[in-house]
């Protein structure tokens, strides 16, 4: 997941920034001027690690040297050591708390997707786990690369990445069929049409009407299987993708991954992530 070194540089100086209003005073009243540091990220528990991109990013566009010894994607052990970081050591306690943010929360990500991806492939199913839009505000780019790090499906980035209409444009426009007659009469065809379903009478509707994917929202797995009925007894089933969200936990995501679906793509993969426990340690000063 490539972006511009300049436009992750921006949102890297902006959560910095953000975190340092006016100026770190605590460092300014106790850290030596003139002073250098050596310090190492340190993973305090297992699990795999993302966001090392963008800690060199960050590190390096405030002239701090950094030596990765991890890798995006890598799983970690307990106490090892991620990163090394040297330079002026205001600065590297000054940006301590954003880098650790941006590396825990998406390690935590990555960690999470990986655990769910590893179950459903020992359970020798081929269903994706994918991710929502539901991302903390600001963080969309960096919550969804984590996903994928973590080997997970990163759905859609943005609004017009394709045409997924829900429950609220349904009523807007009259109704299922009408809906997609009116994305078909006007968008491109390089956009591919997902419909939102509530209901296993709907499923029909949208799979006639021309949907490319059906999401199956808030269905039980007993729903789906009838819903997967209907649609191998109609002609339809395996060409056009099935999706299920909504509901769905690391707790029960084999129920719902088995029932036939493509794709089970969980909120809780990003709006409720769990940080991955890492810090920073001062190994060595310098005074000049």
């Amino acid at each position: 997941m490539f972006l511009p070194r300049k436009i992750l540089e921006k949102k890297l100086q902006e959560m910095l920034a953000e975190d340092l209003g006016q100026g770190d005073i605590t460092t300014a009243l106790t850290a030596p001027e003139d002073s250098t540091a050596e310090a190492e990220v340190i993973a305090k528990e297992q699990g795999v690690v993302a966001g090392i991109e963008e800690a060199k990013v960050l590190l390096q566009d405030l002239g701090l040297k950094i030596e990765t010894l991890a890798s995006d994607g890598e799983k970690l052990k307990a106490k090892q050591v991620i990163m090394k970081i040297s330079g002026d050591v205001r600065t590297i306690l000054s940006v301590e708390r954003t880098l650790l943010n941006v590396i825990s929360r998406m390690s935590g990500i990555a960690t999470t997707t990986r655990q769910l991806k590893e179950k459903i492939k020992k359970a020798k199913l081929k269903t994706r786990v994918a991710c929502t839009r539901k991302t903390a505000p600001g963080l969309l780019h960096f919550d969804k690369k984590a996903v994928l790090v973590g080997g997970g499906d990163t759905h859609r980035f943005h609004l017009d990445d394709m045409v997924l209409i829900k429950d609220n444009h349904i009523k807007v426009a009259g109704g299922i069929e009408k809906a997609i007659r009116r994305v078909k009469e006007k968008a491109s065809f390089s956009k591919k049409i997902e419909v939102e379903v509530s209901k296993t009478d709907d499923v029909l509707d949208a799979a006639k009407a021309g949907a490319d994917i059906i999401m199956l929202d808030n269905f039980s797995p007993k729903q789906i299987g009838i819903a997967v009925d209907l649609l191998k007894s109609a002609g339809f089933f395996g060409k056009i993708l099935l999706e299920a969200s909504g509901g769905i936990t690391a707790e029960n995501i084999l129920a719902f991954a088995s029932t036939g679906v493509n794709i089970v793509s969980l909120g809780e993969l990003t709006h409720s992530a769990k940080t991955l426990d890492i810090s920073l340690e001062i190994k060595k000063i310098r005074k000049q």
